[in-house]
C-alpha cells in the first residue's frame, strides 16, 4: 500500500515525488519508458522555477550544468535589453537542457526515498472511498491512497478518467532535432539570420563538434505526431526554407511538435489528479511548459501531504486547481498570441511591430517578463496586503537567506516583531523570529510552496489566517 502512486517519471512527476518525501510520504512512480528519453524538449529554466530549486537546496546543482543568459528576447522572439530591478535575487533564464533537468530531478527523487520504477507502463485504474486500484502493463497490481497523473499531453490517467481535453487541434507543425551539420559555420550563421528575417521558426542552434539543433517548419501535419520525422524530411525542409541543408547528417535525435493549445476540464476526480502536461499543452514559445508542470507539482505537493497526514483544511486539496489551472489558462493565452506573433502573415507581422513599440515602455516589457517567468502570478487569496498570494522572493535575513529556511518543505512564519506566536501549528510551521530591511512589512506567513498566505502584525489576524492553510491547531480535522 502506498500513500500516492505518479504515473510519469519526467520533472512534474519527480518534481512531486520528492515534494511528498518531504512529509514522508510513501511514494511510487511508475513510467512507462524504460530509459529517459534523448530529445531536448526545453531549454532552460526560468526565474519561478530557479527559485523553487534554490527553496529546496538544489539550485547549486543546476548552476553547476548550467548557463545564465540575460532576461530579453523571451516574449515572441522580441528583442529586448534586460530590465533592471525584476523582483527576484535570480535575474536571469538558467540555460540547461532538459534531459539533465530530468536526471537531476529523478536523482533528487531517488534520494529523498521515492520508490521510482521504469519500463513499468500504467493501463489502468479504479477508485473507491478509501483508495486508489493501479493495474500495470504486465498485469502487476497495486494500491494505494492517491494517484497523480503526470504522464504527458497524451496521458494515460487523464483517458482512463475520462476528462475532456478541450482545446484547438495543431494547425502547424515544426520539426525539431539534433544533428551534425557540414557547412561552414559562418555560412550557417548567416543563412539562417537571412531566413529569420521573415521566418522566426527556423533555427539552427551551434551546440558544439559541428552539432546543431535544428528546427524549420514542417510541410504539414504529419498523420501521426508520435513517429518521429526521418532526417531526409529535415533535409528537405531546409532545402525548401534555406536553399540548403547544410550537409545535415548523423541526428542525434528527431522530434515534432505543433501548436495545439488543450486544457484539461477538472485536475482531480475523487483520490486521482492531473500535474504537467497531463492538465495542460500548448506551443513550447516562451519556454513555458517544463516550468509550468514544476510549479505544478510544489502547488500540489504539500496538500496532498497535508491530507495524508489528516490535518489538511476542508478544501484545501481542491484549491490546487483552484490555483494552478487559470496560470495554466493564462500559459495558454500568452502561447497564443506568441505563435499569432510569429506568423509571416501581413497582419501579424503589423500587430509585431506595435507590440514591440510598447514594450519599449518598461511597464509593458516588465509585465511580459513576469508573466513569461511566472514570478507574475498571484493567487486569489482575498482581499488584503499587496503580497498576499504572491511568491516572496528569496531575501536577506541576520542570519541568512529566506530561501534557506524554506528546505523542509513546511510552513514559515518570517516574524520581524519578535511577538508573534504559531504555538498549536509549530508541527506545521516553522517560527523564524529575524527582520528583513527589504520586506515593508513586519510579518509575513509564507506557505510550503513560497506564497504569501498573511502579512502584517496583527496576533489574531494570523491566529485567523492559520486555520485556512494549516488546519486545526493540533494537527487534526
Amino acid at each position: 500500500m502506498f500513500d500516492v502512486i505518479i504515473a510519469g517519471g519526467g520533472p512534474t512527476g519527480s518534481m512531486l515525488a520528492a515534494e511528498l518525501r518531504l512529509h514522508d510520504a510513501r511514494v511510487l512512480v511508475v513510467e512507462k519508458e524504460a530509459e529517459p528519453p534523448p530529445y531536448v524538449r526545453s531549454l532552460g529554466l526560468h526565474i519561478r522555477s530557479i527559485e523553487v530549486m534554490d527553496q529546496r537546496g538544489l539550485l547549486e546543482r543546476f548552476l553547476a550544468h548550467g548557463r545564465r543568459h540575460p532576461i530579453g528576447g523571451h516574449f515572441a522572439g522580441i528583442a529586448k535589453p534586460p530590465l533592471d530591478r525584476l523582483d527576484t535575487a535570480h535575474p536571469y533564464i538558467l540555460g540547461i537542457p532538459q534531459t539533465i533537468t530530468d536526471r537531476l530531478l529523478a536523482e533528487h527523487a531517488a534520494e529523498a526515498g521515492a520508490d521510482i520504477r521504469r519500463g513499468c507502463a500504467l493501463v489502468g485504474l479504479s477508485q473507491d472511498e478509501d483508495g486508489v486500484s493501479a493495474e500495470l502493463a504486465d498485469g502487476t497490481r497495486l494500491r494505494s491512497r492517491y494517484l497523480v497523473g503526470c504522464d504527458g499531453g497524451r496521458s494515460t490517467v487523464r483517458k482512463l478518467l475520462g476528462v475532456a481535453f478541450p482545446g484547438e487541434p495543431a494547425t502547424t507543425e515544426t520539426l525539431l532535432g539534433e544533428m551534425e551539420l557540414t557547412e561552414d559555420p559562418e555560412t550557417i550563421a548567416a543563412v539562417v539570420a537571412e531566413v529569420r528575417k521573415t521566418q522566426l521558426v527556423f533555427g539552427a542552434i551551434p551546440l558544439g563538434d559541428g552539432v546543431y539543433r535544428v528546427g524549420v517548419p514542417a510541410e504539414g501535419l504529419a498523420e501521426d505526431r508520435a513517429v518521429p520525422p526521418a532526417l531526409e524530411e529535415f533535409r528537405r525542409q531546409l532545402r525548401v526554407w534555406a536553399g540548403t541543408d547544410f550537409g545535415a547528417r548523423e541526428p542525434r535525435w528527431l522530434s515534432r511538435f505543433g501548436d495545439a493549445t488543450r486544457l484539461a476540464e477538472r485536475y482531480r476526480v475523487g483520490r486521482v489528479l492531473l500535474a504537467g502536461d497531463a492538465a495542460h499543452i500548448h506551443p513550447p514559445v516562451g519556454g513555458q511548459g517544463l516550468n509550468l508542470g514544476i510549479q505544478d507539482a510544489v502547488n500540489l505537493g504539500w496538500k496532498l501531504a497535508a491530507e495524508l497526514g489528516g490535518w489538511a483544511p476542508e478544501g484545501l486539496l481542491d484549491s490546487y486547481q483552484a490555483e494552478r489551472r487559470p496560470v495554466a489558462a493564462d500559459v495558454l493565452d500568452n502561447t497564443r498570441a506568441q505563435m499569432a506573433l510569429l506568423s509571416t502573415e501581413p497582419g501579424p507581422r503589423a500587430v509585431r511591430r506595435l507590440l514591440s513599440e510598447l514594450m519599449d515602455f518598461e511597464e509593458v516589457h516588465r509585465h511580459l517578463i513576469e508573466k513569461i517567468t511566472a514570478i507574475g502570478v498571484r493567487y486569489d487569496f482575498g482581499e488584503g496586503h499587496h503580497l498576499l498570494g504572491r511568491r516572496m522572493r528569496d531575501v536577506r535575513l541576520k542570519r541568512g537567506r529566506l530561501y534557506e529556511l524554506m528546505r523542509g518543505g513546511r510552513g514559515l512564519l518570517l516574524d520581524g516583531t519578535g511577538r508573534l506566536s504559531v504555538a498549536g501549528w509549530a508541527d506545521r510551521v516553522d517560527h523564524v523570529s529575524d527582520a528583513a530591511e527589504e520586506l515593508d512589512v513586519p510579518a509575513v506567513l509564507l506557505r510550503p510552496d513560497g506564497h504569501v498566505a498573511w502579512a502584517g502584525d496583527d496576533q489574531q489576524e494570523l491566529l485567523d489566517r492559520l486555520p485556512r492553510w494549516f488546519g486545526a491547531a493540533g494537527g487534526h480535522r
